[in-house]
């Protein structure tokens, strides 16, 4: 039988930074980070309140999203556990986080380490515990999905992270919840599952994030550009740079999973969760610099078509127009995202990248193949 282990203090360990940043726990995210500038205070405070407490499991969990999802529903008194293989520390202390804070969720958290693609494994292991309340974070097969549910013929809620990936390319934007999705996308395992749980007739909620920033974030999204900028160089973006897309806060979006939970109007629903503005390829450049506190950049613009990259992504983004509506988690959840995108960006900067950390090394090798030649006007 899986045992479920609480956490002791002991896991990968930052100094707390001084009271006035932001807390990753969400006890002070209304004190918006100082250190460069003054932004606006956000409308309200990390901190959610929920339905009643409940038995949950998390799906992954040590990373990004689950990271500040973790903390909220401990905050809010669930008893959570986070599945996971085990090759990554399971909690860690935050920068911004207080000790007392950390010591109080390390004590609470529980741990189940498995593999989710043993299907033995997961039925035996969450028949024996029994949870109420699933959040799965990083599902990406319907596969991984259906044993979860047969261990689990109780379960109260199953509450997925899906993609905005899933929406059928248009030319009628933002993408609607009711939008044409693609069955060929890359994203069609997340579709899948929507499907099957659909099928299955257990109470579901799907989330579909467009792109995703913030601290700890392990996409180069802004992270790509804070190397650019950092290093001084020229920031090469495709064809026009007038191409518009829309990034959301983690925070924001994990303040809108737990908007879900317990919550009846929710049920059987998809949300489309990510920032309130859109924002060009250009502008999202100059709002990194702006966040970081770096001069206005330098932006070449290039045709794609003249190059060959190999299996090497030159930009972080779809060279598309791609973005969301997010009015109907605005209206049935009563959820509003607290960042704007300079606020957001300056909140990862100053708690990730600005402090030297980051997931991957800058390679600027595509870069070099752009600027070494002669640049097509676009």
């Amino acid at each position: 039988m899986a045992r479920l282990v609480a956490l002791q203090l002991n896991q990968l360990s930052f100094s707390p930074l001084a009271s006035s940043l932001s807390d990753f726990s969400g006890t002070r995210l209304q004190n918006q980070l100082q250190l460069k500038r003054t932004f606006r205070q956000p409308k309200g405070s990390f901190y959610v309140s929920a339905s009643s407490t409940k038995k949950i499991l998390i799906m992954g969990g040590t990373r990004f999203i689950g990271v500040f999802l973790s903390r909220l529903l401990v905050k809010e008194g669930h008893q959570v556990t986070l599945f996971t293989r085990g090759k990554a520390p399971v909690t860690q202390q935050l920068p911004g986080e207080s000790d007392s804070d950390y010591a109080d969720f390390s004590s609470k958290i529980l741990h189940l380490k498995g593999d989710r693609k043993d299907f033995e494994f997961v039925k035996s292991s969450l028949s024996a515990e029994g949870f109420d309340v699933v959040y799965d974070i990083n599902g990406r097969e319907a596969d991984e999905v259906e044993p979860i549910l047969d261990a689990l013929p109780n379960l109260e809620q199953f509450i997925y992270c899906s993609s905005a990936g899933v929406y059928l390319k248009s030319d009628l934007l933002p993408h609607a919840e009711t939008d044409a999705v693609d069955p060929k996308s890359r994203h069609k395992g997340k579709l899948e599952t929507e499907s099957l749980l659909q099928s299955k007739g257990v109470n579901w909620t799907s989330i579909r994030p467009v792109y995703i920033y913030g601290p700890l974030n392990y996409n180069p999204v802004e992270e790509w550009f804070f190397h650019r900028l950092k290093a001084g160089r020229p920031i090469p973006i495709p064809s026009s740079g007038l191409q518009i897309t829309q990034l959301g806060h983690v925070k924001d979006l994990a303040i809108a999973f737990v908007k879900v939970l317990g919550n009846d109007k929710a049920s059987k629903e998809v949300f489309n969760i990510s920032g309130e503005k859109y924002v060009t390829f250009d502008g999202l450049a100059r709002a990194c610099a702006k966040a970081g506190g770096f001069p206005e950049p330098e932006i070449v613009h290039y045709n794609p078509k003249d190059f060959d990259f190999g299996k090497k992504k030159s930009f972080p983004f779809r060279d598309q127009h791609f973005f969301a509506s997010i009015e109907k988690a605005k209206r049935v959840l009563g959820w509003e995202p607290e960042f704007d995108l300079v606020e957001g960006l300056a909140d990862s900067y100053n708690l990730d990248f600005g402090r030297g950390t980051f997931r991957k090394e800058a390679d600027f090798s595509t870069d070099d193949i752009i600027l070494g030649k002669s640049l097509v006007s676009v």
